[in-house]
């Protein structure tokens, strides 16, 4: 069994409140849910309207496998126009 977190860094250029940036990653966090077998949480800057820090964990039985689909999310956060990817850490277990 192989366990996949990510930890990413996003930056919401254009929220001006909690209330903007908490629809924006409330958005992303549900696309990402369709497309994904993944779980996503907000873990670290709640309280900060332009900053948010996900955690995504993904659980399989191919190492390599984990490791592909979470890079592809990855691009996925690169691609999402509301959003800019500031820093990721990628851990498989």
């Amino acid at each position: 069994m192989v366990i996949g977190i990510l930890n990413i860094r996003v930056v919401i250029r254009e929220s001006h409140s909690l209330k903007d940036k908490r629809r924006v990653i409330k958005s992303l966090k549900d696309r990402i849910r369709q497309k994904y077998n993944i779980s996503i949480s907000e873990i670290e800057a709640q309280n900060n309207h332009k900053q948010c820090v996900l955690a995504v964990a993904m659980v399989g039985n191919d190492g390599k496998y984990v490791n592909s689909v979470l890079s592809g999310l990855v691009n996925s956060f690169r691609l999402f126009p509301k959003v800019e990817l500031v820093d990721y850490d990628l851990n498989l277990m």
